[in-house]
């Protein structure tokens, strides 16, 4: 079977975006239909799984599978999922919201040393784990280390990971040693016996990297690479940059030492210099992406929802990159997911579209107000009001704009963009909004509609007991019961909510 956008994988995984290839398969964002979220689909590629190689391929996949499981840490990837499907092999993983440690550095140049060694901390924390197991990673490098957007670092990939008490010398079938060049300890690239001596080894590649901007050892074949390894002395980083401290440095030269006795002896160890290093509790001085914010914040919330908005998720592309997003079709397919509750799919397909949607028929056409009409209804039943409310307020201004305040769109964008308020926690904004439309609501000849006005006078009454202001509520309250038994009766469900909430506040005076 062939991998491809749209292909279902075990009736219920939906691959979406190729983000990865390397010589076992491919890897996948996807969505979990059953359970309507995004994760990461690892395949084992068909043409790999032939011939002499199968059961070897075939044997490294499932021992990923079971390794990767059976490692408990905040700092590894998730294992949802793991099975196969014809003569392809899949593994299912938490899907992980950041930047790789790789386009981390990239951006950012020189890279700060504190923030190097907060890296270096927290997978020192994940390597400890993973060798307790006993596990070797065998490929620790910057493009298997995500750097979330609260700080924390997660390790991907014990895919080439090995049990130590079986197999510790591992070559592929091309007489290669399983692991990155650039990254690779000299017992590795002499296909030796491989322990946590060999990860700390890569942990000082990946160091000196962050420190450096390249790794210690470069080269243009593969081979060159491993003959530096093995017989060049690695650059102090200080001579680089003078900055850097002396005992980071230092420990950088011991993590390269050619000889595995010649280094720490864990990833304990390691930590322990680097903690020195790490910098005081206070306040975080970065935004998202900072790796020192769990130690100068640990446990700290994020991100902060008064502030920061949600992440973006990655874009839907299209099936044939060269061709023109086709706009009717993605409006079919959102249709189609909403049909089958698969709700955050169909953010990510709306919110993908859009652009191309306003380049083909223009920002103010019909089809794309309506589009984003139903990115912000979507998001709102996805529950991601951070980012629904924007978009609500830019469209209730352009309505306004047009038509006026009164319009009944153009208040319908309005009380949402309130609820979003009110669900993010902003009780006095969302209050100010309800009662600046309630005018509109309960004026039968703009856009009199007695039950949703009803219904902002109560969410009013609600808001102004969540800012303490009981009295208020209660005459906002004790009003509204009258009005609504008028025209509902006593038996109407509003009323009976209200008399239950003014019952409260009774007991509570009292």
């Amino acid at each position: 079977m062939t991998a491809a956008a749209g292909r279902v994988v075990a009736g219920r995984y939906e691959l979406s975006t190729l983000i990865g290839q390397g010589g076992m398969g491919q890897v996948w964002t996807a969505y979990d239909r059953r359970l309507d979220r995004r994760v990461a689909v690892k395949l084992l590629r068909p043409d790999k799984v032939a011939g002499a190689e199968a059961d070897e391929l075939r044997r490294r996949f499932v021992r990923e599978c079971r390794i990767t499981a059976q490692v408990d840490h905040p700092g590894l990837v998730t294992v949802h999922d793991a099975g196969s499907e014809g003569e392809e092999l899949f593994l299912v993983m938490q899907y992980v919201d950041g930047a790789d440690l790789s386009d981390h550095l990239a951006e950012h140049d020189p890279y700060p040393w504190q923030w190097a060694v907060a890296v270096a901390a927290q997978l020192c924390a994940v390597l400890s784990a993973v060798h307790a197991v006993p596990i070797v990673h065998r490929d620790l490098k910057p493009r298997n280390v995500m750097v979330k957007q609260d700080g924390t670092v997660t390790v991907l990939d014990l895919g080439v990971a090995s049990v130590m008490d079986a197999d510790t010398t591992r070559l592929t079938h091309t007489g290669t040693p399983i692991g990155s060049p650039a990254y690779m300890a000299p017992e590795q690239a002499m296909g030796g016996a491989v322990g946590p001596y060999t990860d700390l080894y890569a942990l000082g590649v990946l160091l000196h990297e962050l420190l450096s901007g390249d790794v210690p050892f470069a080269g243009s074949t593969a081979l060159g690479v491993l003959h530096r390894h093995l017989y060049e002395p690695p650059l102090p980083v200080r001579r680089i940059r003078p900055e850097v401290p002396e005992a980071l440095e230092a420990l950088v030269l011991r993590l390269l030492a050619k000889d595995p006795q010649h280094r720490p002896d864990s990833a304990q160890e390691v930590y322990e210099h680097l903690a020195l290093l790490l910098p005081a509790l206070g306040v975080p001085t970065g935004g998202p992406l900072d790796p020192t914010r769990p130690f100068v914040r640990p446990h700290a919330p994020w991100p902060d929802r008064a502030r920061t908005p949600a992440p973006q998720p990655a874009p839907v592309p299209p099936a044939a990159e060269a061709a023109k997003p086709d706009v009717a079709r993605a409006v079919d397919d959102v249709k189609r997911l909403l049909g089958e509750g698969r709700i955050t799919q169909a953010v990510d397909v709306l919110g993908a579209i859009l652009p191309a949607a306003a380049e083909q028929h223009g920002e103010r056409s019909p089809v794309v107000r309506t589009l984003r009409r139903q990115y912000a209804a979507t998001l709102m039943d996805d529950g991601q009001y951070r980012r629904a409310l924007p978009e609500l307020r830019r469209l209730a201004d352009e309505r306004a704009a047009e038509a006026g305040q009164a319009d009944p769109q153009c208040l319908r964008h309005r009380y949402d963009a309130a609820q979003c308020l009110e669900q993010l926690g902003e009780p006095a904004a969302a209050l100010a909004e309800y009662r600046a439309l309630l005018p509109y609501y309960e004026n039968q000849y703009v856009a009199g509609d007695p039950d949703l006005a009803h219904d902002v006078r109560r969410r009013i009454g609600h808001l102004l007991l969540a800012l303490g202001d009981r009295a208020a509520a209660h005459d906002t309250l004790a009003r509204l019961l009258h009005d609504v038994e008028r025209v509902h009766g006593p038996g109407h469900p509003l009323a009976a909510d209200i008399r239950r909430t003014l019952q409260w506040l009774g007991r509570m005076h009292g």
